[in-house]
């Protein structure tokens, strides 16, 4: 069950950074991050009523209080790296702290995966890096590029963390998941507000009517997000956290390959020795787990 849930979460992440890059390109990836959340969050918020998870709180929410807080700002580090540049760098490098940090906790909890296991998490982990088309040669990187994609790369790796540790009841996990797209509205708003005060435009091209008509795909993105945060805390209670971490961390190559399908967007060879790497690291890792 671990891997079939941490597979889905991968699908689904990987989904809704697909949907998210095709919004940024007609608006601003703020305005995308704070409307996808807050449609998140509100449906969110009905779900919590309906089950009456809003009983369920415990100390353990502040672990989604955390989530919410980290992953905004780790996003807009990584927005800034990819900004700087090489994006055939810093994405790959960036995916890899969702993989380090929860293998990282895993191990720090006493797990220890077996031959097999480790085999698998080797080939699928060089498989997520290579599918991210590493460059060679090319612009340089600067150094407050390496800064914030390492930055980045530590929060997508501490949002996993946070919210594998957020519940253990799946009413918990409801009401853990609703924290964390509260905290994510406020950071995200706050640091929108900060933008248009310093003279971007938070609405696209059309305005308003713009964003109502991107509203389905927006919710799309909010609601894909959370189910995958949903899914992967189920799996790091179902099983082990260094397998749900590995198998989770394959949304690059479900984003590449998906833009190569509907957008036909050509792989280079790399890319897809890489999706072939994770996709056997993942078989390991199913039949293993």
């Amino acid at each position: 069950m671990t891997a079939v849930l941490a597979l889905a979460t991968s699908l689904l992440w990987g989904a809704a950074d697909f949907g998210g890059g095709l919004l940024t390109r007609r608006m601003q990836a703020l305005t995308v991050v704070v409307v996808s959340q807050v449609i998140a969050a509100v449906v969110l918020g009905a779900i919590v009523v309906a089950t009456g998870a809003w009983h369920a709180t415990s100390p353990q929410l502040w672990f989604a209080v955390a989530a919410g807080v980290v992953g905004p700002a780790a996003m807009l580090c990584f927005y800034r790296a990819l900004a700087l540049g090489p994006m055939g760098v810093v994405s790959p490098v960036a995916s890899l702290g969702s993989v380090l940090v929860p293998l990282g906790v895993g191990f720090a909890l006493g797990e220890r995966p077996g031959l097999v296991q480790i085999a698998g998490m080797v080939v699928a982990v060089m498989g997520v890096v290579l599918a991210g088309g590493p460059q060679r040669g090319g612009g340089s990187v600067t150094g407050e590029a390496i800064v914030l994609t390492l930055i980045a790369a530590f929060g997508f790796g501490a949002v996993m963390a946070f919210i594998s540790e957020a519940s253990t009841t799946v009413t918990g996990l409801f009401l853990a998941l609703f924290v964390q797209r509260l905290c994510n509205v406020v950071v995200g708003g706050a640091a929108l507000y900060f933008t248009v005060r310093r003279g971007t435009p938070a609405l696209p091209d059309g305005g308003t009517a713009a964003i109502r008509a991107a509203l389905p795909a927006l919710a799309f993105v909010g609601i894909a997000d959370v189910a995958a945060n949903g899914t992967y805390a189920l799996a790091t209670q179902s099983g082990p956290v260094t397998v749900a971490a590995v198998l989770a961390s394959l949304y690059p190559v479900v984003t590449a390959v998906a833009a190569m399908g509907l957008l036909k967007e050509r792989l280079r060879a790399v890319q897809t020795a890489g999706a072939s790497l994770a996709l056997a690291g993942s078989a390991l890792l199913a039949a293993s787990g």
